[in-house]
């Protein structure tokens, strides 16, 4: 019995995940103004982190804990055209999904203004 999902596979299957994951990316661009914002922010950081870092283990935390907002942002996004899609009625339920992945956006700023921070005072202060 074939457990597998039927469909696509091998190289096929990459490649067209592939270019899912970039129509996705255009998605966010196209229609997140938060998206965009925090790709400006991660073009500034990402080299500032070079500049940052004192090892690799820095750098490491620096740039993750920007990717990790650019992450957040894209679930949430998704959390929000999934649950547009149902309907414009307002809903408890709804409503709450929205919120939670905007509350992931924040802790991931959080995370970042923190990894940031820490490192900027070990170095600076």
């Amino acid at each position: 019995m074939n457990m597998n999902k039927p469909g696509k596979t091998g190289w096929v299957r990459i490649v067209d995940a592939f270019g899912y994951s970039l129509k996705g990316f255009n998605a966010a661009w196209r229609f997140e103004a938060a998206f965009r914002q925090e790709v400006a922010l991660a073009v500034v950081l990402v080299p500032g982190a070079f500049w940052l870092a004192r090892d690799h283990i820095e750098l490491i935390l620096l740039i993750s804990s920007v990717v990790w907002v650019l992450m957040a942002e894209l679930m949430n996004t998704a959390i929000e055209a999934t649950v547009d899609r149902t309907g414009p009625e307002r809903h408890e339920l709804s409503g709450r999904a929205k919120d939670i992945g905007s509350a992931l956006v924040l802790v991931s700023l959080v995370l970042l203004a923190l990894v940031w921070g820490i490192v900027a005072v070990d170095r600076f202060g």
